[in-house]
């Protein structure tokens, strides 16, 4: 005995240019019929919050899939699974497709090579396709757009909920974030983890998607833009609070990475703060009450 419930939906070609775009959603549980095997053309996030069962590989492998669990379909790559008949499981699935994939494969939020994905914990992603079945009701005026913005959130939902992702960050890119602004090469930051740069250039890739170099300069530019932004610190000492000895080589790199000059930033982007920015991350959901004199 099973239960199910299911809506598709055909995006717009304007809505495909959203880079992203969901295609269905679909919320089962029980002792569901075997899938497959098959190929589909679009990519399906098949969450498991309970029970168990098996995944069988192109190649015949079976797999067992305990919950909390994520089975990733990839387009052109047959695939068959079913739930144990004795105890079945529950399932909510979330069809989609568009170029953003391929970006997502790359940075390895989307894993083809790895289609049964061990989770800490699956409610995160439930709540997230929750809210896609609340938006797939008849007659809403911004069902694409809503369900497009909610498989980008799904998709970071899962790289997070990841049992190979440590919640509370990697000791990696900690340390790297810690350091970013000392004048270190890549080398460098390998030798202080006892790693080589190519096992370093590995693990950021795994968890950030991008070069350990990258990585540092996402940081330097983001701390820049905030001085430039939030103080009246000339360009030059910007550049070396955020690790450029060089003032020229800053402004070129800032220029070429950001595409506008730093003195022209601060032009569009200045908020003198007096003290400078405030290193506290504020509570959107609870911001503090702004008292106001009566005249």
């Amino acid at each position: 005995m099973y239960h199910t419930w299911m809506r598709f939906f055909t995006p717009s070609p304007l809505h495909q240019r959203l880079g992203l775009v969901c295609l269905g959603v679909g919320l089962q549980h029980g002792a569901l019929p075997t899938v497959g095997p098959r190929t589909l053309d679009h990519h399906v996030a098949v969450v498991i919050s309970s029970g168990s069962g098996w995944y069988r590989t192109p190649d015949g492998r079976r797999t067992t899939v305990t919950a909390p669990a994520l089975l990733w379909l990839t387009p052109g790559v047959p695939h068959h699974y079913a739930p144990d008949p004795a105890t079945g499981w529950d399932e909510g699935f979330v069809n989609f497709t568009g170029p953003a994939t391929a970006t997502y494969t790359e940075l390895g939020y989307l894993e083809p090579d790895r289609p049964v994905v061990p989770l800490t914990d699956a409610r995160p992603a439930r709540a997230v396709i929750g809210r896609i079945t609340r938006a797939a009701r008849r007659g809403n005026p911004l069902l694409e757009v809503e369900t497009a913005a909610a498989v980008h959130e799904l998709l970071v939902v899962l790289r997070r909920a990841r049992a190979d992702t440590n919640a509370d960050g990697d000791p990696v890119l900690d340390a790297l974030a810690r350091d970013a602004f000392q004048p270190l090469t890549v080398a460098e930051h390998a030798a202080r983890h006892g790693m080589t740069p190519a096992e370093l250039r590995t693990a950021v890739r795994r968890t950030a998607g991008c070069s350990p170099k990258d990585y540092l300069l996402a940081i330097r530019l983001g701390r820049a833009k905030e001085l430039l932004a939030a103080t009246d610190l000339p360009v030059a000492a910007v550049a070396r609070r955020v690790g450029y000895d060089d003032p020229a080589y800053f402004s070129r790199l800032f220029t070429r990475r950001v595409g506008t000059a730093p003195v022209r930033f601060r032009e569009q982007q200045g908020h003198t703060v007096p003290g400078g920015w405030s290193e506290r991350v504020p509570d959107a959901e609870h911001p503090p009450t702004v008292i106001t004199g009566h005249v």
